[in-house]
């Protein structure tokens, strides 16, 4: 892995949604409580069943949580990428992670101890509040995902990925493209779909007309009628 640049750690702090509402006072001490990470693609970041001492936010790079299974498959939980944070729930339950975190590609992490969040919530109640809030729509999301893997077919997974990660154009374009942030082997898993499966999906749309393949990137020419099909 390349040299990293040094790290401004209280400006990357104040970018993130939890930390948005702190004063540099506030900040200060989480800032001085990071510890940079930096991990080669495909290095193990920690195992399930591995202690939690703090939670991790992702500066540059891709970060997949996953849950491995005995006949040595996985089930990819969650994709975290750059501004993202994970492993804050398992702080408060004083348990082992319950997943395994492998880098996708290389990646700087910023890792904060248990002890100066704890010590910012018991001074802070509205950074305690924020906490809860980000924990909240974290559970949010894996309801929405139980939904979608009992009551959405294989077809509406897919055309749901697509459309959540289409750009918001304020012109109004409906012909936008999606560039998929990983393997199709990773995202599959985190569709709960098999490869062949993905494959399949991503070429019936495409003979639709409904999407145009080129390697990780996906045009959809007509936005409109994907939602449309989506129904």
């Amino acid at each position: 892995m390349t040299t990293t640049p040094a790290i401004a750690v209280p400006a990357l702090l104040a970018r993130l949604p939890l930390f948005s509402a702190l004063t540099p006072t506030q900040i200060e001490p989480l800032a001085a409580a990071a510890r940079q990470r930096n991990l080669a693609k495909g290095e193990i970041l920690f195992q399930k069943g591995d202690p939690a001492h703090g939670f991790f936010i992702v500066v540059t790079g891709q970060i997949k949580l996953a849950l491995p299974s005995a006949a040595g498959n996985e089930k990819v939980v969650e994709i975290i990428g750059p501004q993202q944070s994970f492993g804050e729930a398992v702080l408060f339950m004083d348990r082992p992670f319950p997943v395994f975190a492998q880098a996708l590609i290389d990646t700087v992490l910023l890792h904060i101890g248990r002890d100066a969040v704890f010590r910012l919530i018991d001074s802070d109640a509205s950074f305690a509040r924020r906490m809860i809030a980000g924990l909240s729509m974290r559970l949010h999301s894996l309801i929405a995902d139980v939904e979608a893997y009992t009551l959405r077919s294989s077809t509406q997974r897919m055309i749901g990925y697509l459309l959540q990660h289409a750009p918001e154009d304020d012109d109004g374009a409906n012909r936008v493209e999606v560039r998929l942030p990983t393997s199709k082997h990773v995202l599959a898993s985190r569709l709960n779909l098999t490869p062949e499966t993905f494959s399949r999906i991503l070429h019936d749309l495409s003979e639709s007309g409904l999407i145009e393949v080129h390697g990780r990137s996906i045009t959809i020419p007509d936005l409109r009628r994907l939602r449309a099909h989506d129904l």
